[in-house]
């Protein structure tokens, strides 16, 4: 069988295409290990530029204001990058980086929380035609421990 350049991974984030009704799930206070989570609806819209070797999602999270995210595709390593930029700031964020294996899409990086350097990790799981899940995570101890503080579940709108 013949190699085919396009299953090295830069089809990946073609199940995001399209619009989306976002449910928001966000922990009050992070890295305090707290229990209590903040609900709320958002939209989310995402396409892909250069043939599928970037892609951009607009989200819309009404009262919180509105967040970007920037994906590329190192076709030589094989692995995406991704960055965020919210309108609080408008500063471009560290990236994440990763990819998909078995279903499941698994990015790490490093930011600051609140002053206090975090490991980051986002996972991208539960993948159908019409629904998948987004989560992230910090650790504040070198990867020892993980919380999660932010899920969102997207579910196709149009």
């Amino acid at each position: 069988m013949a190699y085919d350049a396009h299953d090295d991974g830069r089809r990946d984030f073609h199940f995001l295409y399209g619009r989306w009704a976002v449910a928001h799930r966000r922990l009050k206070q992070r890295g305090a290990g707290g229990a209590d989570w903040d609900e709320f609806p958002g939209r989310a819209f995402c396409q892909g530029l250069m043939g599928g070797l970037c892609n951009v999602d607009e989200n819309d999270l009404d009262e919180l204001g509105q967040g970007l995210s920037f994906r590329t595709f190192d076709i030589e390593q094989q692995r995406w990058s991704i960055y965020w930029v919210s309108s609080a700031s408008a500063l471009l964020q560290e990236p994440v980086h990763g990819r998909f294996a078995g279903g499941l899409g698994r990015f790490e990086g490093e930011d600051i929380d609140a002053g206090r350097p975090v490991k980051v990790v986002y996972l991208w799981d539960e993948i159908t035609s019409s629904s998948a899940r987004w989560s992230q995570a910090f650790s504040y101890d070198e990867g020892l421990t993980w919380e999660t503080n932010w899920i969102m579940s997207f579910t196709r709108s149009a």
